[in-house]
């Protein structure tokens, strides 16, 4: 189990973990902290003038899921992670991750109010010349006072289990977060993912189509990036019958008919990736009355739309999109196409 502290800078987050650690049993803990001080031991300096923050690289982000997973695999028990998360699609990713590794997340928010906040980053001991580091993390702090308040309002109350530390000492604030931890009150993260494969898979996605021929792509919590309706077929499951499963899973729908194939694509491994084979079916084009239908989204999505295939150029990784391209093309041809990588396989 992992126990994540999330709030602003100032809220208390790592002198309130260091001492939870003392009152969770077998507890250990993890500030991710250390990961981007490592990259910018180990990325060229063009890679970090790029970002204005660790967690906008990708890489940050992969190495606090694989150093969590890999810590709780050698420690057991639960690891006390304090770390500010304000976009939420860098929290699905993570916390989605983390879920893919079977590792259960409680997602606590300490909340003083803004003032306090504010009061805490001025009252910072500062020495008398201060070096640029110490005005730079200044200057951070404040910045990301508006920021965190936008989070509050669009997701991060309903998400995280909150506690108002303000008039709290660190230990005080301990003892509440173990308190609510022990007594169930704090849910756990509700984002559901099967497990990362640890072979070769073979998915199935359907492309849904609206009555201006523009098709459904959907919005996963659990990873970056816009996807098909679909997901990997079961051991035993025909793959068509796996893209009505995950349809109706993900969206509500229910297909009437089963699928036509439109392309078979070999996806070559990518490190972390297995590959496998991806198959991309026609269900058909929806009428008002089933897109009103629609689900809104769940634990597993975060949004969708039906997109043109020019919007998909800018949503969908480029392989993803060729298949996309040579899908559509199959679809007018009325003939099923083979791929290999997106392109189709010399004759």
């Amino acid at each position: 189990m992992i126990v994540w502290i999330n709030g602003a800078f100032g809220a208390g987050k790592t002198t309130t973990a260091r001492e939870l650690i003392e009152l969770i049993p077998n507890s250990t803990l993890f500030d991710p902290e250390v990961i981007g001080g490592a990259l910018a031991q180990l990325l060229p300096p063009k890679h970090l003038t790029e970002v204005g923050d660790f967690q906008d690289l990708p890489i940050w982000r992969r190495l606090v899921i694989d150093t969590a997973a890999a810590l709780h695999a050698q420690l057991g028990g639960t690891l006390v992670v304090p770390m500010t998360l304000l976009r939420q699609e860098y929290r699905d990713e993570i916390f989605g991750g983390l879920a893919a590794r079977r590792i259960t997340v409680q997602h606590i928010l300490l909340a003083p109010a803004e003032t306090i906040l504010r009061a805490r980053t001025a009252d910072r001991e500062t020495p008398p010349d201060p070096p640029d580091g110490e005005i730079r993390v200044r200057h951070w702090s404040s910045d990301h006072i508006e920021p965190y308040r936008a989070a509050l309002a669009a997701w991060l109350t309903a998400d995280a289990h909150p506690v108002d530390n303000g008039g709290l000492t660190p230990y005080e604030t301990a003892v509440r977060i173990a308190e609510a931890v022990g007594s169930g009150d704090v849910p756990v993260c509700d984002i559901v993912q099967t497990p990362e494969p640890t072979a070769e898979t073979l998915a199935a996605g359907v492309l849904l189509f609206d009555e201006r021929d523009r098709f459904l792509l959907v919005d996963p919590t659990y990873k970056a990036g816009w996807e098909f309706p679909g997901g990997v077929v079961e051991p035993g499951e025909p793959p068509a019958r796996a893209g009505m499963r995950e349809v109706t899973e993900e969206t509500g729908l229910r297909l009437r008919e089963v699928p036509r194939l439109l392309v078979v694509d070999w996806e070559r491994p990518q490190p972390p990736g297995y590959g496998g084979l991806r198959m991309l079916f026609d269900g058909g084009r929806l009428d008002s009355a089933d897109i009103e239908r629609l689900l809104l989204p769940g634990p597993e999505l975060r949004d969708w739309r039906f997109v043109t295939e020019a919007e998909a150029a800018d949503l969908l990784p480029p392989v993803r999109y060729e298949r996309l391209r040579w899908a559509l093309r199959a679809r007018e041809r009325g003939a099923a196409l083979y791929l290999e990588a997106g392109i189709p396989a010399p004759s």
